[in-house]
């Protein structure tokens, strides 16, 4: 099924896109259609699949295809789900700390009477005291206007200052001062199986934000939420996320904020409990550009890249990328990066397959100089390479 084409209608309110799986990465072919995992946004947004597109250097990746699933939903729960024992003592630290900083974010158009017809909602995360707000760029597109709810029902007109469809973040103003600011924390010294607590405004509900609590999974993600869409170096965990709570906070045991919450993992059987979440550092290299300058120009190294694998026993292990290709602008061919050459280094970070190379460029901005070490004629060599600007099309 096309999909762009018509929604399906899954339940009263709940409309889906849906998308046929195809071959894994890798070249295995996926088992069957009932065994394969659909990634779904989870905003309010109905009828309109998100355009976030994938973070490729002139190459051209296989993607499958998923299930892109966007709900209406219309505001939020004042509610801590929680296991008991020090995770629980946690939750309500957390709680106390990290829900006045939430909202809920109603999306609408003018219809020239009432002037505010929502059709739908999402969440947000507040940045500063003087109103701005984070959330995902899909729980705004399409709207005409906004409004932001915070904990207190206080409800203000938002201004969208700019969005980012690549990274599928969005920056909001209201006119409020003297806002709970979330405190911003690191993905980066996190470890697997440390506490991570979702904290949105799911399934429109009202009374406040919900909060939930789990795990961080894993790290480094590749999502795929549609048949040319991906995003790239996602944190994945099993706090429950529910619809309507994209543009959420993910944070750690101390209420420091290491993620957007954005997609949820789902198989026709229904919600899997896997959830992804943008890491605070691109978030905020994002918002930081949106908020100068109203817009995002990205990072573009200028080459096409293949993994390559040594044979180690018996096994074949993953060992750099394999530079194949060069596109325009080129910062690499300039700075003399040459076709054959291995990248096995950049910034000080092993680059194990491409996307190690792509989520490391993520937080650069254009005109940023990076430095790749690469292997030819098994010699290795350090080049600094000035980033250029990714073409629009």
């Amino acid at each position: 099924m096309d999909p762009h084409g018509p929604p399906a209608l899954d339940e009263p309110g709940h409309r889906i896109s849906a998308g046929q799986a195809g071959p894994h990465p890798g070249g295995r072919a996926r088992e069957s259609r009932t065994n394969s995992v659909l990634i779904g946004l989870i905003s309010g947004i109905l009828g309109a699949v998100a355009a976030i597109g994938a973070l490729a250097f002139g190459g051209v990746f296989d993607r499958p295809e998923t299930v892109v699933e966007q709900i209406t939903t219309v505001q939020p729960p004042a509610q801590i789900v929680i296991n008991g024992g020090e995770a629980s003592t946690t939750a309500a630290a957390v709680a106390l700390k990290v829900v006045p900083s939430i909202v809920a974010i109603e999306v609408g158009t003018n219809d020239g009477g009432a002037g505010f017809s929502p059709f739908a909602s999402g969440s947000g995360v507040i940045l500063s005291e003087e109103g701005l707000i984070v959330t995902n760029h899909h729980v705004v597109e399409g709207a005409d206007l906004a409004r932001v709810v915070l904990q207190s029902g206080a409800i203000y007109d938002a201004e969208i200052i700019g969005t980012d469809p690549l990274t599928d973040i969005a920056v909001l103003q209201i006119g409020a001062v003297g806002l709970v600011p979330v405190e911003l924390g690191t993905s980066t010294t996190l470890s697997i199986g440390e506490i991570a607590v979702a904290v949105g405004n799911p399934l429109g509900l009202p009374g406040g934000a919900s909060v939930t609590v789990g795990v961080v999974s894993a790290f480094d993600r590749e999502v795929q939420i549609g048949p040319t869409d991906t995003l790239f170096g996602m944190l994945q965990t099993d706090a429950p996320i529910t619809r309507g709570s994209s543009g959420g906070a993910l944070v750690d045991g101390e209420g420091k904020l290491i993620g957007i919450t954005t997609a949820i993992g789902v198989t026709d059987a229904g919600a899997e409990g896997i959830g992804f979440a943008i890491p605070v550092e691109l978030m905020t290299r994002i918002t930081d550009e949106v908020i100068e300058t109203g817009g995002v120009r990205h990072t573009f190294l200028g080459v096409s890249l293949e993994d390559t694998y040594v044979q180690e026993g018996g096994a074949q292990l993953p060992a750099g990328a394999i530079i194949v290709g060069f596109a325009e602008p080129s910062g690499a061919r300039e700075a003399g990066i040459e076709i054959g050459d291995r990248a096995i280094s950049i910034n000080g970070k092993t680059v194990r397959t491409k996307e190690d190379i792509i989520n490391e460029l993520r937080t650069f901005r254009v005109g940023d100089s990076v430095t790749m070490i690469v292997e030819r004629d098994a010699e290795t060599t350090s080049i600094d390479v000035v980033l250029g600007e990714r073409p629009s099309s």
